[in-house]
């Protein structure tokens, strides 16, 4: 398959739509014959696309006809050797990434600032993590990319370790050097996997980051419903040359739904021919309204807008233009302050508020119109609600103290302590902020001050922090006796 204007999956369903086949198989709602309230909600079109799978429309479990059609088609576009689609968002396609390339006692090279689906696959496959030390940006309080310097470091400390993890771009747009990242972990016998939930718009716009597939790296995970259009939980697994593609399968199948939902795959099927057609066109526009908004909130006053200017050859070898991270700081608040006052007084939804940040997505369907609500709703916010600086804590990323890995730490025998008497003791579970899903703690990490700090904070302002058995995080499950 090399036609990029073809949709196999969307056609095979258009086809059986029109079949008139009779329905004795799941789903229930047979095509949303006696589902009403669905019928109502999502429309009759939708439910009479909502197969499972048949022989007509083949089996993600093993694609052998129209799936196997759309992933090569999805494969040439990203320029992969192979493109699996994903279901279970890029959560699984990440934990599919560390699955294949780790086992029991394998050491993995990473950044701290992963997502927490990394630290689900470290406890899934008892592998150790190896942290590259992660720098921070003083100034907005954020973790910064991978240096290649620092890399080397650890694969001096570690060169058993059997690949290299890399967040490509951050949830605030910054880039590492990829294709030099990729080339020391080859060079060491390492594979390079890349999370690059936030960059499928790499792969066709012009003036954005190098993605990973050409930029060498093993793996990738792409989140197409971030920036490419698809539905919400669908994603691809982009794979190279050097991997072998049936061993990949057999590990998503490990964990990803053997009912997968044709309202997915057809999603990623049609996103993927739109932005190979007019991928080029739609994220130029995109970048235009990234820019126009940077300029217009900078002129408010307050509000300090990052981009490139932070590019600095090593931490920040490039930096993603369409992450419009905005720091609230300047005004009083705190990001996630902003963030609920943006929803509950503006009706604008931002992507995720932190201590000292916001982060507006633009992508591949906003408008001017939008945009210009955005930068009226922050200007006004300012002239309200602005107040002192002071008080307000301005480092989002905490530096771990590792004591067991993450598998030990999760299956230990526990017990439950209040969470401000939690100092010093061994976490047994994830703490974290979501979004951006990135840890304050993980399974295995001492409780450090710092951390106890961030997460009371984090709580006192209203973040949703998830992870933890108590939803109200006021006790915290620790390693019974310590270490």
């Amino acid at each position: 398959m090399t036609d990029q204007t073809q949709t196999p999956i969307a056609a095979a369903l258009e086809r059986m739509r029109r079949s008139g086949l009779i329905p004795f198989d799941v789903p229930g709602h047979k095509r949303g014959r006696e589902s009403r309230g669905l019928a109502r909600f999502f429309g009759r079109r939708c439910l009479s696309v909502d197969f499972n799978s048949m022989k007509p429309l083949d089996n993600l479990a093993r694609p052998v006809s129209v799936i196997r059609d759309a992933e090569a088609l999805a494969a040439e576009a990203f320029g992969a050797r192979h493109a699996f689609f994903m279901v279970g968002g890029t959560t699984a396609a990440v934990q599919a990434m560390v699955l294949t390339a780790c086992r029991q006692g394998d050491k993995l090279i990473l950044p701290r600032n992963v997502h927490s689906s990394v630290v689900g696959a470290l406890i899934l496959c008892g592998a150790e993590p190896v942290y590259v030390k992660t720098r921070a940006d003083r100034r907005f309080g954020i973790a910064l990319g991978m240096a290649v310097e620092d890399l080397e470091v650890a694969i001096a400390k570690h060169p058993d370790a059997k690949a290299v993890f890399v967040n490509n771009p951050t949830y605030y747009g910054v880039c590492s050097n990829l294709r030099e990242i990729a080339a020391v972990a080859r060079r060491h016998g390492m594979l390079t996997l890349v999370d690059e939930a936030h960059g499928a718009h790499f792969y066709f716009g012009e003036g954005l980051p190098v993605p990973a597939m050409a930029a060498g790296a093993d793996m990738a995970a792409v989140s197409m419903h971030k920036s490419g259009g698809s539905l919400t939980q669908s994603a691809l697994l982009l794979t190279g040359g050097g991997v072998n593609p049936q061993a990949v399968r057999q590990v998503i199948n490990l964990t990803q739904t053997t009912s997968a939902s044709y309202l997915l795959l057809a999603s990623l099927d049609i996103a993927r021919r739109h932005l190979a057609l007019n991928g080029r066109a739609v994220f130029g526009r995109a970048r235009e309204l990234a820019a126009f908004a940077r300029r217009e909130i900078g002129r408010i006053g307050g509000y300090d807008v990052f981009s490139r200017e932070l590019v600095n050859g090593t931490t920040v070898f490039d930096f993603d233009e369409l992450k419009l991270t905005i720091n609230t700081l300047g005004i009083g608040l705190a990001g996630i302050e902003v963030y609920d006052i943006l929803r509950d007084e503006y009706n604008i939804q931002v992507e995720f508020g932190d201590i000292g940040n916001i982060l507006a997505y633009i992508s591949v369907g906003d408008t001017m119109k939008n945009v210009r609500r955005l930068i009226g709703a922050l200007a006004d916010i300012k002239r309200r609600y602005q107040r002192p600086r002071a008080g307000l804590l301005e480092t989002e990323y905490v530096e771990p103290e590792v004591v067991l890995s993450p598998q030990q730490a999760f299956y230990a025998e526990r017990e439950t302590v209040a969470i401000e008497k939690a100092c010093g003791e061994i976490s047994a579970e994830t703490v974290m902020s979501y979004p951006p899903g990135i840890p304050i703690l993980c399974p295995g990490e001492r409780v450090t001050r710092r951390a106890l700090d961030a997460i009371l904070y984090a709580r006192a302002k209203g973040c949703l922090l998830t992870g933890t058995e108590d939803p109200a995080v006021s006790y915290l499950n620790v390693v019974k006796g310590g270490v």
